[in-house]
């Protein structure tokens, strides 16, 4: 039986970023993926999803040419040619993976783990082979899953989760997208920009861990996109009508109604996947929140510990699995690293993005906080002006007191990339005298960041306040 100083379970962003750190320091490293290398974000997630996104915007911005002096001749897209793109895209990026670990020196098994006593792994290979290996230290980054609603229905043809929305090659007619949240928000932003009628439902409000004035802002974006929004509104259940298309009954603000769609996307969430390991055998303490980790990702066990998604406190994110990976690794050799959630970004790519690192106001406000609100809106800046993408806003929340950024929120154009700024401001504790100081290239959409600063001490550069300055 062959011996590692490291075993990783899960070859997600956290798992590979695990294995490659632990090899870099040294440490004779094996990682145990069960399906494909990459996880559910290379492969059905992050990856694909914003590969569809990239091509429904080159589509959106096509057809808006013409506004720039621009005339591109008819506009058409091929929705099989768009997907054989994204598959290409992740093909492209697996074969990457597979060349990066192996020339770190990671050893991989494409199996399913199975914990045994004495600090061993077993893994049942494919074709039918099992091996043992025996850890010194052990991450689990087994990930989540799919939340599936208990809706009378929810099992019928048609009715299909984000991997199979993903992998659709022909467009339906009509969707209906069960949830709020992220992924929600994201399938409905790809499908309607590719013309097809898309209808979210959502039991309570978008959304629910955004800043609320920033939700609010979004959702008139997503009804001028042709998406209907029905919040507040529960699904009860679903069935086929004659002619193959799904009957959806829903029951909100306005009573009970039915609605009518060719396909139905469950997307309400996600939960922590042990992958089938019996964690309470080994005494590892865990909940259906996940597995119990502290600031160094180590479990109840010495020498293990868990990270991404099955981690709990959670954050069902990409790049916080990367981070505790990378502690986790780091510790497994005998290090002190430890992982903060005090900044980190949170970005939407809804059209116009969201993005989020901090405090909300309403999270702000409850803590105690005097706040001290700055908002700058990208109609007034020259750059998204000039380039047609004026929707959105900056905002910094601040405390009153001390101005010390506390949250910083961006809806607007490549807010997903300007959120690190916030992200940066936020860690370090930034005052707002510093963030005004401190010089943005011009003309930028960064400079609306400095504005929105400038505007929290009521005094913006390029906005009119209606008073002397």
């Amino acid at each position: 039986m062959e011996k590692f100083q490291l075993i990783i379970i899960g070859g997600g962003p956290g798992g590979y970023s695990a294995a490659l750190r632990g090899a870099a320091l040294g440490l004779k490293t094996l990682l145990i993926e069960q399906e494909r290398l990459g996880g559910t974000c290379l492969n059905h997630g992050c990856i694909p999803t914003k590969s569809l996104l990239h091509c429904a915007s080159l589509y959106r911005s096509l057809q808006s040419a013409p506004e720039f002096g621009i005339t591109p001749g008819e506009v058409a897209f091929d929705y099989a040619a768009v997907q054989r793109h994204k598959n290409t895209v992740v093909e492209n990026l697996l074969r990457g993976l597979e060349r990066l670990l192996k020339s770190a020196g990671v050893t991989v098994w494409p199996g399913r783990a199975e914990l045994l006593p004495g600090r061993q792994v077993r893994a049942a290979f494919p074709g039918g082979e099992t091996r043992t290996a025996q850890f010194d230290k052990l991450i689990i980054a087994t990930g989540s899953s799919e939340v599936v609603p208990p809706v009378p229905g929810a099992d019928l043809p048609g009715v299909i989760f984000s991997r199979e929305a993903l992998a659709l090659t022909e467009l339906p007619s009509s969707l209906a997208v069960i949830g709020g949240g992220v992924i929600a928000l994201e399938m409905a932003t790809i499908f309607a920009a590719f013309g097809v009628d898309v209808t979210i439902v959502q039991r309570s409000i978008l959304l629910r861990r955004e800043d609320r004035e920033m939700v609010r802002r979004l959702a008139p974006c997503l009804r001028r996109q042709g998406i209907r929004v029905l919040t507040e509104t529960a699904l009860r259940g679903i069935s086929a009508a004659p002619d193959g298309k799904l009957i959806l009954a829903v029951e909100g603000p306005r009573g009970k109604e039915e609605l009518t769609a060719e396909k139905v996307l469950l997307a309400v969430g996600r939960k922590p996947s042990f992958g089938g390991l019996d964690l309470q055998a080994v005494g590892i303490s865990c909940s259906e929140r996940g597995i119990d980790v502290d600031e160094h990702m180590a479990t109840s066990v010495p020498g293990i510990y868990a990270i991404g998604d099955v981690a709990n406190p959670g954050y069902f994110l990409a790049h916080t699995a990367i981070h505790q990976g990378m502690v986790a690794a780091e510790n497994a050799a005998g290090g002190s690293a430890s992982f903060s959630g005090k900044a980190v970004p949170v970005c939407i790519f809804t059209h116009p993005e969201l993005a989020r690192a901090g405090m909300t106001e309403e999270e702000a406000r409850a803590a105690g906080y005097a706040v001290k609100v700055g908002k700058f809106p990208f109609s007034a800046n020259g750059k998204a002006f000039l380039q047609g993408e004026g929707e959105g806003v900056v905002k910094i929340v601040a405390d009153a007191e001390t101005e010390t950024v506390l949250g910083v929120h961006i809806l607007g154009p490549h807010a997903s990339d300007l959120i690190q700024e916030g992200t940066l401001a936020v860690a370090a504790g930034a005052k707002l005298p510093e963030l005004e100081r401190l010089i943005h290239p011009h003309p930028t959409l960064s400079e609306a960041f400095w504005e929105a600063a400038l505007a929290a001490s009521g005094r913006p550069l390029h906005l009119s306040t209606g008073r002397p300055r």
